[in-house]
Order: structure tokens, then sequence, then C-alpha cells
């Protein structure tokens, strides 16, 4: 009896474990159980366990999720996910069960690189009032951060792994189509990672739950690098962003197909200025209308170098459509006009308004070389402030209107200097291996916002990973405040918020052409 009884439990778990690899065969094969995903349970710490209820035939999942947030250096939901590698999107339909319920309940679309609370990942979040962004965190235990999107509601959802960049479409209950709603922040995970959706009630005593329907996981091509991808290839989307500093959290005000650059912030602090296609255009601060093109006359080739005066009567253009199409600095009414030339001599380049209204500061390449010159505002002798080997950009004057922060590649490489504004006793204001862009200093005086290239990019070409980076005058202590695909015409010109608060910047996403 005892060796027909051993026998017997032999095959009882040998019969086991054979239906186990059966039913794990069905899960990797999209099975019944949770249709495309593989797994499910809590991340981090819940009072309540959450559930899936997975229907078949309707192909929709129910998922019932607790835990106190997703936000800061921690997670606690109940995650629905698949072990994956390589570009991929997954979208969905997203609906909360009830009414009422903490506003910021959310449900997630996620791709998520482990299980650990506290894991690096980057998510699209629908809030229960709403509320729609991406959401991610760099490193592990660290602070998470978003991109918000001006469109609130919305109903069908989709997120794009392309690389290290996410992106986020979105669509309403029209059934409209799905567009680009947000811009497209750099999150390195590391393959295999984890990918589902999932629920967290924002609250440790209650469970929410949200139905996920029209749920579809694919494989994308893996997109060309990024530097070298052509436009047949590709579809280039551009972001207008405005980011307070103490948070970092970024809101997209405004997404185009195509290029468009280097936003002003008004005086006033209620619209932003930037140019797209030699126009300049406004734009209210809060997105949620069509940009407005500006009266700029003949001024029909502006580039990126432009700006407003201290006292908001007057807009500052370079542009190209004069003189053998050479940039040539202009002034007009800030509400439009026919442009005042200002430079005699090509090319010139704006950057700075001294702070009393009455001085242009601009590069000026002049016998091969490029450097930073002063001109009145009403014209005249422009003024050579610069000498030394290589080139010098983007001259700013600081709030006080004693010096001019500019960035230099004396040394080797590009590094951020300042010099009195009469020119003398130039100095570096910090040193890394980094090539460092186009100083911005809040008006208050307080900080320095810049654009940072890795140390073997040359130049400030577009198209590249760059961080916008932001130094405490005081201690000049830095800090990076984003990381994107950007360079050239993301913060060219001024972009602090007149209350020093937050900035704007534009950042760009190449996407391949059969993810439109």
């Amino acid at each position: 009896m005892k060796a027909k009884s051993i026998l017997f439990r032999e095959w009882l778990a040998a019969s086991i474990a054979f239906l186990n690899i059966c039913a794990a065969a069905a899960q990797e094969k999209g099975g019944t159980k949770l249709g495309v995903f593989e797994a499910s349970g809590d991340v981090g710490t819940v009072l309540h366990a959450g559930s899936v209820e997975y229907d078949a035939a309707k192909g929709t999942y129910t998922i019932a999720g607790s835990g106190e947030n997703m936000w800061f250096g921690k997670d606690a939901y109940q995650f629905v996910w698949k072990r994956m590698s390589g570009d991929l999107a997954l979208s969905a339909d997203v609906a909360f069960v009830g009414s009422g319920g903490n506003a910021h309940r959310k449900a997630v679309l996620m791709i998520r690189q482990s299980l650990d609370e506290g894991s690096v990942y980057m998510d699209i979040a629908r809030h229960g009032n709403g509320m729609t962004g991406l959401q991610f965190r760099t490193e592990k235990g660290g602070l998470t951060n978003e991109v918000q999107s001006p469109n609130w509601g919305p109903v069908h959802l989709r997120i794009e792994k392309h690389g290290a960049y996410a992106t986020m479409w979105l669509a309403g209950e029209d059934g409209g189509e799905l567009k680009v709603a947000g811009a497209s922040p750099r999150i390195e995970l590391k393959e295999p990672f984890y990918v589902g959706i999932g629920v967290c009630s924002h609250d440790k005593d209650v469970v929410e739950k949200a139905v996920f329907s029209d749920v579809n996981l694919a494989m994308l091509k893996s997109a060309a690098a990024r530097s070298t991808a052509s436009e047949n290839d590709s579809v280039l989307y551009s972001f207008l962003e405005t980011m307070p500093v103490e948070s970092n959290d970024r809101t997209a005000i405004h997404v185009e197909q195509g290029r468009f650059e280097a936003p002003n912030w008004t005086r006033n602090g209620k619209e932003l200025l930037f140019n797209r296609e030699g126009r300049i255009l406004r734009l209210p601060v809060g997105g949620k209308s069509a940009p407005l093109t500006i009266d700029t006359g003949f001024a029909v080739r502006c580039n990126n170098d432009h700006g407003i005066s201290p006292d908001s009567s007057l807009l500052v253009v370079s542009d190209q459509s004069q003189e053998d199409h050479k940039s040539l600095v202009y002034v007009l009414p800030l509400g439009g006009g026919t442009p005042r030339r200002v430079t005699k001599n090509a090319p010139s380049y704006w950057h700075g308004w001294s702070p009393d209204g009455k001085t242009l500061a601009f590069v000026g390449q002049r016998n091969g070389d490029f450097d930073i010159y002063t001109i009145p505002v009403e014209g005249g002798e422009e003024t050579r402030l610069t000498t030394a080997k290589g080139l010098d950009d983007g001259p700013e004057y600081s709030p006080d209107g004693q010096y001019i922060y500019f960035n230099s590649e004396r040394t080797g490489h590009m590094q951020i200097w300042r010099m009195k504004a009469d020119g003398s006793e130039q100095e570096q204001v910090f040193a890394d291996e980094n090539n460092n862009w186009f100083p911005h200093i809040s008006p208050d005086g307080k900080y320095m916002v810049f654009l940072t290239y890795d140390k073997s990019v040359s130049g400030h070409p577009e198209n590249k990973d760059v961080m916008l980076r932001l130094m405490t005058l005081a201690d000049k202590k830095i800090k990076t405040i984003a990381q994107l695909f950007g360079g050239q015409g993301t913060i060219n010109v001024p972009s602090w918020s007149p209350d020093s608060k937050s900035v704007a910047f534009v950042s760009y996403a190449l996407l391949p052409r059969a993810a439109e």
C-alpha cells in the first residue's frame, strides 16, 4: 500500500505540473485567464487586496485597486501585467465604476522596470476628475514627475515606448482619432520590463474600480537612431511646455506635428510667443486655443532669436528676409507692424535686452568669427564685447543690468561665462565636462536655467538627447530639471515667467511614421 501511495502522489504531482505548464503556455499565447497579460497583483503596501476580472467574451478587464497613492517615491495599486522587451504601444478605453470617490483616483497604462514600490516607470494616468498626464519616475525611489495634458476626461488612452522615450496619445468620448497629447520625457528602462494596466484608489481605506476595454498591446518597429532618422521614415512633433522649477512637473500646452521653437513669456505672464515656419505666433499660457500670427510685415523668415522689450511695447526679431537671406535684427510693435532695422551688418542674431530697454545684445559673425556685440535699440554703431577665439553665443543681461551671461567655447568645449555689461571682467561661471548653452537668468536674479548637451555633441543641433539644468546663483548648486529630446529650438531665448517660478521650453518627438 505504501508503494502504491507513493506512486499515486508522484503521478498526481506530475499531472499538476503538466497542467500548470499547459496553463502557462495558454497564457503566453494570450489565453483566457488574463487576455494579453500574464499575471496580476498588488504593488506596494495596500490595506485592501486588489483583484481583476477578465471577461473574455467582451474583452474587458475590471480592476479593483486600493492604495494610498502612486506618486513621490513609491506606489501602491493593483497591477495586471506582462513582461516584455522592445518598443511597443499599449492602448485601452478607460472608465471608472461609480461616481464620486477621490478626485485623484487613478487608472493607468504603465510600463514599469520592476514590481518594487519605488520602481522606475512611465505611465498614462487618468484621474477621477478627468485630469490626465504622463507620469514617470527616472530613478528607483526618486520623486515622480508628470507631463500634464490640456485634454481632460479622455476615454481612449495609448502609451508608446520608443527607445528611452514615452509618448502619450489621447482621444475623447466622441470616438475621435487618437492624437499625440503630451510631451516625450526620457526614462531609461532595462529589458525586460513590465507592461500593463492598473488602478489606485488614492485612499488607503477605499477600493476603487475601473473598466479597461478595447485593450491592445502591440510591438512597434524599433525607431531608427533619432539623430539620423529621415522625414520619410518619421514624423516630428513639437510640444510647447511650461514647468514650475520647484516641482519640475510639466504641462504641454500646445502640440503640433512639425517644428516650432523658442518660447518667450510675455511680461504680464498671460501669453507665450514662439516661431514657426518663419513667423512669430502668440498663444495663451493655458493653451486651449489656436495660436495667432503676429503681423511682422516683410519679416517672414524669422528665426528662433526673438524677444520682448522690458516695457512690453516692442518685439525684437532676427529675420532672414532681406540682404542675401542673412539674419538681421529688427524691432517692431509687440502687437504687430512694420519692422525697423537695427543692425547694419549680417549675420546678426539677437539674444538680450538691457533692463532699461535702451540696448540690445546680439551675436554677430564678423570676419569669420562669432562674437558678442551690443547696439542701441535705436540703431547706430555696434560695440564688440568678446574677442576670444571660438564661438561666443547666447548673451543675456542679468536683471540688474550689471552683467551679461553668455556661452563660450574658448576653453575647448561650450561653457557658461559672464562679463560686466561693458565687456570687462570676463569669467567662467562653472566648469564641467558637458556642453552648456543659452543661459537664462530668472527675473528675480536667483536662478539660471540652461541647455546641456553631452560632451560628444558639437554645436547646438536639433534632435538630440539633452537636459535642462537649473543653477541657484547664490551657491552655484546645479540640478537637472528635465531630460528631453530637443536642442536647437528648445530654449534659445529668454523663457522665464515674470514671477520667476516657471520656465517655458519646446521638446520634440521623432516617431515612426507607422505610429500615426
